[in-house]
């Protein structure tokens, strides 16, 4: 699953908890309650609707990434054109400093006399941003660019912001399909007696195994249809992808949050609230794929739809 921003990222250890508890603040930062009054309803969509779009645009959002940078073991400069880690033009002096990885630790020393800083502080000497043991992120900063490692599989990489973006400047918000309570529907969670994985794909080729957290059992246009699900607190995640992706919807599928069953072992699954992976929105997020047991062959008409090509 897509990192956790906080604005920076942990550890590997930490790699699954953060994950799940960055998109429950997200997406499931405005509760309720499943109304009856279609109207209470709608706002209430809307208003946890527009909750995503201002996390979006904050600082630990999506819609400020610039750039992300795959580190080769030894020393790699940092600056303009030419450098190793090359970022965007203008932004930096030619030589802005060095990132070393070594045996799975990344350091990152300024060049002199530039006014690099870590928690607002000027840096003065060098800095370790990622190590096995490290339990606080590290972020870097230098005008209005910040940089933090991120780690997928056996690579290190620099995922860098910039908060003078020009796709968060440009960013308009998110087409909805209209809020239709009939994609409310109920499920019976299906838990399993012993514990088991389900095989996550991300955009880079990697694959995880993530623990089973139950299946979704409902019924859809007269079928019945079941979903796989992890789980982190009191929701359940859902990759899913339907006929509609790469029309209306985004091509590599959408997320969707379900609150974690009741007493009776069943949940509302509300597919007006199927969200856009942050790959729809940037280039240099590294999103999970929908497994193929979540792939359904039905046209999915609620929730967010495609965005612009970023």
């Amino acid at each position: 699953m897509e990192e956790f921003e906080t604005p920076a990222e942990t550890p590997t250890k930490y790699y699954r908890q953060f994950v799940l508890l960055w998109l429950l603040a997200l997406v499931g930062s405005v509760s309720f309650r499943r109304s009856e009054d279609p109207s209470v309803y709608k706002a209430q969509l809307d208003q946890w609707h527009a909750e995503r779009i201002t996390a979006l645009k904050k600082e630990s959002g999506w819609l400020n990434l610039a750039g992300l940078f795959w580190l080769k073991e030894g020393d790699n400069t940092v600056g303009g054109p030419g450098s190793a880690v090359a970022f965007p033009s203008g932004k930096t002096p030619a030589h802005l400093g060095t990132f070393r990885l070594k045996d799975g630790t990344v350091s990152f020393t300024s060049a002199p006399g530039a006014d690099v800083r870590v928690d607002g502080k000027p840096l003065s000497e060098s800095v370790t941003l990622f190590s096995p043991s490290l339990v606080k992120p590290v972020v870097v900063q230098y005008g209005s660019l910040r940089w933090f490692v991120i780690k997928r599989g056996n690579q290190y990489g620099i995922r860098l912001r910039d908060l003078e973006s020009a796709r968060l400047k440009s960013f308009r918000g998110i087409d909805r399909f209209p809020v239709d309570g009939s994609w409310q529907v109920k499920a019976r969670v299906n838990v399993p007696d012993q514990p088991k994985t389900m095989a996550i794909t991300d955009v880079l080729g990697l694959t995880h195994q993530q623990p089973l957290a139950g299946t979704l059992v409902f019924e859809l246009n007269g079928s019945t249809v079941r979903l796989d699900a992890v789980g982190e607190g009191e929701k359940l995640f859902v990759l899913f992808a339907d006929v509609t992706n790469g029309h209306e919807t985004y091509g590599a599928g959408r997320f969707l949050y379900v609150d974690k069953p009741g007493p009776d072992g069943t949940t509302i699954v509300d597919f007006n609230k199927a969200i856009n992976p942050p790959c729809a929105f940037t280039a240099y997020a590294t999103c999970p794929l929908p497994p193929k047991q979540n792939r359904l062959a039905v046209r999915i008409t609620a929730g967010e739809k495609n965005t612009e090509n970023h």
